[in-house]
């Protein structure tokens, strides 16, 4: 038996019994949802951050797209509050890195 005690993707209890295990679930409520959450972004940025691979990083929008959803915001929303920032402070694409204002 191997204790995970963690927020998984919504098919995981079915592939796990569909390769011949059980598992134990709960159904969180919305303030626990919300608190697994943000610690699976964390998770998540962690495992990034150790294998800057595309899927780590897709792991990690999916997590930000449920987060926003579990919260109350659309990913319309989301995407809209992005594009007015950038608009108004711009992005990261020239790669300017702030040493020091006097």
């Amino acid at each position: 038996m191997k204790i995970y005690n963690k927020l998984v993707r919504d098919r995981i209890p079915e592939i796990i019994k569909n390769n011949g295990q059980a598992c134990v679930t709960e159904i969180l409520s919305t303030e626990e949802y919300i608190t697994a959450l943000d610690e699976k972004l964390r998770e998540e940025m962690e495992e990034y951050q150790c294998d800057k691979s595309i899927d780590e990083l897709a792991d990690l929008l999916e997590v930000v797209y449920s987060v926003a959803k579990a919260r109350g915001w659309s990913i319309d929303e989301l995407e809209e509050v992005r594009k007015t920032k950038a608009e108004k402070r711009g992005g990261f694409e020239k790669r300017i890195f702030l040493k020091e204002v006097q």
